[in-house]
C-alpha cells in the first residue's frame, strides 16, 4: 500500500463546500450550465487544459505530463434527477423537483479533486483526460459526447468509471471483472382492436384482454426461455387503456410499455425477439393487431480483464488490501459509461457511501453523497493515473 494521500486542509475544505454547493444547485441532463462552469473554472485554476461543449454541457480536462505514450480517461457524471429532496439539510436542493439523488455531485467533486492533485504532484508520464459527462440519467450524455467526436479528439487506450455504492464503507471499494451493469432498454406494445359497448364485447375485438394476457405471458421469457444461468429482467412499467369516466366502453387500443435488462448481447437480442413473439402471438389469438417497438438505450457495462487488473492494483495501493472486494454482485441498473467502454477497454468500480439505511439509497428523496468518501475517491483516481501512466 502506498502512503496515505495527503490533501491540503484548505483544498479539502474547498472540495467539501463545492460538493455541498453542487448538491444545493442540481441541474438535469444537458442543463448543467452552472455545474460545467464550476468544473471548467476549477480545472483552469490548476493549469489543466479545458475543452467544453462536447455533449452540449460536457467538460473534458486534459493533463499531459512527461513524454509517456499512454493515454487514459477517467469519467464522472454531473447531472441530477427530476425528483424532490425531502430531507432538510443545510445544503438541500434549492431547485424544486430536482435533486442529486445518485451522488453525481460527489462523483464530480472526487474527479475534480484528483485532477487538481495530479496537476500539483505530476507523478506520472503520459496523458489523462478527465471526462465530466452530462446527462447520465437516461438522457444519453455519453453517446452525445462520443457523437460530438470525443474519441477523435481525445484518443485513449483505456477508460475508467466510478460510482458510489451504499452498503460499502466510504473507504471500501469493489473492483470486479466482467458484467457490472445491465443493458437498459425500453419496449412498447400497442394492441389495436375494435372498440364496442362494454355490454356487447362480442361485437368488437378487445385490446384490454389481449394486454392482460400479454402482461402475464412476458414473465415466462426469463423463467422459461432465457438460460437460467444468464440474469435478465423484463418488467411492464406503464399501462394505458380506456377511460375511467366511460366504464361501459371497450376501447380501440391498449398500450403497455416497460424495460428489459441483460448482461450479455445474446440475451439482450433474445429479450427483444421474445417480447415481439409473445405480443404478436397474443394479438393473433385475440383477433387484434400489435404494434411493437424495442428501443435500445444503453448497452451493458462489462469490465475488461486487463483494465480491471490495473484498477484493482490502484485500489489496493490507495486504500489497502483489506478494503477491496473482488467479488460483488452486478447491478440491474444501467449506466451509459457503457458507450465509452464498448469502444475502448474499460473498468467501472464501486466506492462505498456508508450504510444503506435511512434514505441512503440511490434515487431516494432523502439520499446524500457521503463526504467521507471524497478523499478515498481522490486517492483511487490518483493511483490509477500514477500506476497506469507510470513515470
Amino acid at each position: 500500500m502506498s502512503p496515505p494521500l495527503e490533501i491540503d486542509a484548505g483544498e479539502l475544505s474547498m472540495l467539501v463546500a463545492m460538493r455541498h454547493d453542487l448538491h444545493a444547485h442540481p441541474e438535469l441532463g444537458f442543463e448543467e450550465e452552472r455545474t460545467s462552469d464550476i468544473v471548467a473554472q476549477k480545472l483552469k485554476e490548476a493549469g489543466i487544459a479545458v475543452d467544453r461543449r462536447l455533449g452540449k454541457t460536457g467538460v473534458v480536462g486534459t493533463l499531459l505530463v512527461g513524454n509517456g505514450p499512454g493515454r487514459i480517461a477517467l469519467r464522472a457524471d454531473m447531472d441530477a434527477l427530476a425528483m424532490p429532496e425531502t430531507v432538510d439539510r443545510p445544503y438541500a436542493s434549492t431547485q424544486p423537483g430536482k435533486m442529486h439523488a445518485c451522488g453525481h455531485d460527489g462523483h464530480t467533486t472526487m474527479l475534480l479533486g484528483a485532477a487538481r492533485h495530479l496537476a500539483r504532484t505530476r507523478n506520472f508520464s503520459g496523458t489523462v483526460h478527465f471526462i465530466f459527462q452530462p446527462a447520465e440519467e437516461g438522457r444519453g450524455g455519453a453517446r452525445a459526447m462520443i457523437e460530438d467526436g470525443f474519441f477523435d479528439k481525445f484518443p485513449v487506450d483505456r477508460v475508467y468509471g466510478l460510482h458510489n455504492m451504499p452498503g460499502l464503507d466510504p473507504d471500501e471499494m469493489a473492483v470486479v471483472q466482467g458484467p457490472q451493469l445491465a443493458s437498459s432498454d425500453s419496449w412498447e406494445v400497442t394492441f389495436k382492436g375494435v372498440g364496442t359497448h362494454g355490454a356487447k364485447p362480442h361485437l368488437g375485438r378487445d385490446p384490454i384482454s389481449a394486454a392482460g394476457q400479454f402482461l402475464s405471458s412476458i414473465h415466462t421469457i426469463v423463467a422459461r426461455v432465457v438460460d437460467p444461468l444468464e440474469p435478465a429482467v423484463v418488467s411492464a412499467c406503464a399501462l394505458e387503456a380506456g377511460d375511467f369516466k366511460a366504464l361501459n366502453v371497450i376501447p380501440n387500443t391498449a398500450r403497455v410499455a416497460g424495460t428489459a435488462r441483460a448482461y450479455s448481447a445474446a440475451v439482450r437480442d433474445q429479450l427483444e425477439a421474445e417480447i415481439g413473439v409473445i405480443a404478436n402471438g397474443i394479438a393473433q389469438a385475440f383477433g387484434v393487431t400489435a404494434d411493437y417497438k424495442f428501443i435500445r438505450r444503453i448497452p451493458p457495462v462489462v469490465n475488461d480483464a486487463d483494465t480491471t487488473e490495473r484498477a484493482l492494483a490502484a485500489a489496493r495501493h490507495a486504500l489497502g488490501e483489506s478494503r477491496i472486494r473482488t467479488t460483488f454482485p452486478p447491478s440491474t441498473a444501467g449506466d451509459d459509461f457503457a458507450f465509452f467502454s464498448q469502444d475502448v477497454p474499460g473498468c467501472y468500480v464501486w466506492l462505498g457511501n456508508g450504510p444503506a439505511a435511512d434514505g441512503a439509497l440511490h434515487h431516494n428523496t432523502g439520499y446524500d453523497f457521503n463526504d467521507a468518501a471524497i478523499v478515498p475517491g481522490i486517492a483511487f483516481w490518483t493511483r490509477v493515473v500514477e500506476m497506469d501512466l507510470m513515470a
